[in-house]
């Protein structure tokens, strides 16, 4: 597996298609994708938001995650900056930030893009 995650519009999907010859057939999205899609794709995109639709569905985002064998997993870090006023956002960005921790730990490369600049954070070298 492998993780690429940064801030939204930092370039996270073009540097996946780039890298890895990714078509828009390969990828799926987590904020709309049917949850059986995400078994047959190669990669997902906004991981996050597919963690907060397995919150409002009353599955375990926790236990998805553990079981996820996807071979790109690309995910928007939302734990940062101002602090939700609402329960339930605060939740989701608590459980999204140990879901990212899940992938992280399994994964065997981890990539941060910036500003389109990608940074290995974990595993080999570019």
């Amino acid at each position: 597996m492998i993780m690429i995650t940064g801030g939204a519009y930092q370039g996270k999907t073009q540097y996946a298609e780039n890298r890895f010859g990714l078509t828009d057939d390969d990828i799926t999205d987590g904020n709309t994708c049917d949850i059986s899609d995400v078994a047959n794709a190669r990669c997902i995109r906004h991981y996050e938001l597919l963690v907060k639709r397995l919150i409002m569905q009353g599955t375990d985002p926790l236990e998805f995650t553990k079981n996820l064998d996807m071979p790109i997993v690309i995910m928007n870090e939302i734990g940062s900056g101002i602090i939700p006023l609402d329960k339930s956002e605060r939740e989701w960005r608590e459980i999204s930030g140990r879901a990212g921790c899940i992938i992280a730990d399994k994964a065997i490369e981890v990539v941060r893009v910036c500003c389109g600049i990608a940074t290995v954070i974990k595993g080999e070298t570019l």
